[in-house]
């Protein structure tokens, strides 16, 4: 995204302004913020800070550790997601500040934009837009983690900052949909935007994040869809967007990934200028993996339908347990890497291999030791003999330093949001299949007419359901839908297992149990308000069981 490529540092603060008496002289030497504000260059700097600060790649893995999808052996994930976590969990604290120091950055921009005298008032009015966008996301993320927070609409002094209360959630979410009320207007469509602005907040961005926010809500289904149609049936208005070709290259491929018709918004990087590295611990060793920090699960494994649309429990689908990952929704094989897993480069023409076996099960590598093997003493190999292949980039430069975009919001999600909604408030039918269900499964790779023809709404909630894990897999919505849905106390107690290699069949079947898990519905649908915080703030109440 070219407006990240001039800052990706945090905003250098203003100097202090030094004077005598209640003289309040700028210096002439250096910018202040009498002048700071009054520089073009200087306010896109500020915002494209605040673009820097929407989020980072560990923000948006890590919640895939917290839900029954991944698991993670490493620290504050690990004891969140087995329910050990309490008020000084580190996690909590640093999560809060992000969010918090990013808000102050944008009421920063907010309240001081208007001294700009230079900018044309359209152009000043987009940019406040994105930055009211920008402050919108960051008190959803807030929310749907920590419930009541303080909403901060101003740029807070320290000692303001020690008396403000938290707000009920309902108010924050009617602060959320407020922005974005306000911020739709003077933001452009998708198709209005240049090459050279791709990737900056539109129209159809704050749509996205608005039907998400109404979604979470559970009660407001009929605004849910809304908001869908408007980016489904109305793009002269709204954007035009659409499903790409292939599911695989969304990810993987950097031409798609970084221009394409479904990224509605995305984490934006740039190769070797900003980028990430969290695939170093996602991959296999022996195609360049450090350690395996964040594993897939037998759970989320075993909820890739079979070809023939049918369900790999179902007695007739000929799912077969000796050679369980043929005849499968290829998202399983775009998104995980299993026991012989055929790994291709992609055409990357700088690989040592250009592709090779992964071999995973204990002793089946024909080079020993095999290092992709599962070993319940190894602090590398994955604990539940599952890899991640989604987000994969050939083009990465060493050790997994990608440059490719992470995706926020897309439209595969609004096609979801809209099945959903339609689903729960007794509407889906034969027509809103074949826009959502359907045009998932098409672009997936799906043939057969019992996986693509409208089933009849039995069991429609579990299909739906089903479509959104393994369609969004490793994108941070898991661990919001099973607690949005009143799941969690469900898939979140009991053992997060892996592949069948535990050599003992006696004990579940075989399947490793890589992680013993609780969630206690009293206290673990929210996260602790930080316990530091709460020491500086009176005001500041814990949340229950805390």
């Amino acid at each position: 995204m070219k407006i990240l490529k001039n800052i990706f540092i945090l905003f250098l603060g203003t100097i202090v302004v030094s004077g005598c008496e209640k003289l309040n002289i700028a210096p002439t030497n250096t910018f202040s913020n009498l002048s700071f504000w009054k520089i073009d260059a200087n306010v896109y700097s500020a915002l494209n800070n605040n673009y820097s600060l929407i989020l980072n790649s560990t923000l948006y893995f890590n919640p895939v550790a917290y839900s029954d999808n991944a698991y993670s052996p490493s620290g504050d994930l690990n004891l969140i997601a087995s329910g050990n976590a309490n008020s000084l969990t580190g996690e909590f604290a640093s999560d809060w500040k992000f969010y918090y120091t990013t808000i102050k950055s944008c009421n920063d921009f907010l309240t001081n934009i208007s001294q700009n005298t230079t900018l044309p008032a359209d152009t000043i009015a987009r940019l406040i837009a994105e930055t009211r966008f920008i402050r919108a996301y960051e008190h959803f993320n807030l929310t749907k983690w920590y419930g009541d927070v303080p909403i901060v609409k101003t740029d807070l002094t320290p000692d303001e900052a020690k008396t403000i209360a938290r707000s009920p959630k309902a108010d924050v979410v009617s602060f959320i949909l407020s922005e974005l009320d306000a911020a739709i207007p003077d933001l452009p469509t998708q198709d209005q935007l240049p090459a050279n602005q791709n990737g900056r907040i539109t129209k159809g961005a704050a749509i996205a994040l608005e039907a998400r926010v109404l979604l979470y809500q559970g009660n407001r289904m009929a605004d849910v869809v809304t908001a869908c149609e408007k980016l489904i049936k109305d793009p002269a208005d709204y954007g035009t967007y659409s499903l790409t070709p292939s599911y695989s290259n969304l990810f993987s491929d950097q031409a798609t990934n970084k221009s394409n018709s479904e990224t509605i918004l995305a984490l934006e990087y740039v190769p070797t200028v900003r980028t990430w590295q969290n695939y170093w611990d996602f991959a296999p060793r022996t195609v360049g993996g450090r350690v395996s920090a964040l594993a897939p699960t037998q759970e989320l494994v075993n909820d890739y339908i079979m070809l023939n649309g049918d369900s790999i429990t179902d007695p007739n689908s000929g799912y077969d347990p000796n050679n369980p990952y043929i005849n499968r929704d290829p998202r399983l094989t775009a998104t995980i890497v299993y026991d012989k897993y055929k790994w291709d480069n992609l055409g990357d023409v700088n690989a040592d291999v250009p592709s090779k076996i992964i071999y995973i099960k204990p002793g089946s590598d024909p080079v020993q030791p095999g290092l992709d093997e599962y070993s319940p003493n190894s602090q590398s190999s994955s604990p539940t003999g599952y890899y991640w292949r989604k987000y994969f980039d050939p083009k990465s430069l060493d050790n997994y330093v990608s440059g490719n975009n992470l995706q926020l919001f897309r439209y595969a999600e609004i096609l979801l949001d809209y099945a959903e909604a339609e689903n729960a408030l007794g509407q889906m039918n034969e027509t809103i299949w074949n826009e959502t269900i359907r045009a998932l499964r098409v672009r997936a790779g799906f043939t057969d007419p019992n996986a693509l023809n409208y089933p009849g709404n039995y069991n429609m909630t579990s299909i739906i359901r089903r479509e959104r894990r393994v369609e969004l897999a490793m994108e941070g919505l898991r661990t919001d839908d099973i607690r949005r849905w009143g799941i969690a106390p469900v898939v979140m107690n009991g053992y997060a297992h892996g592949a069948q290699f535990s050599g003992d069949p006696t004990v579940d079947n075989g399947y490793i149990r890589a992680q013993k898990r609780q969630f206690n519905p009293a206290r673990d649908y929210l996260w602790a308000i930080p316990a530091g915080d709460v020491s500086l703030d009176k005001n500041l109440t814990q949340n229950p069981n805390y």
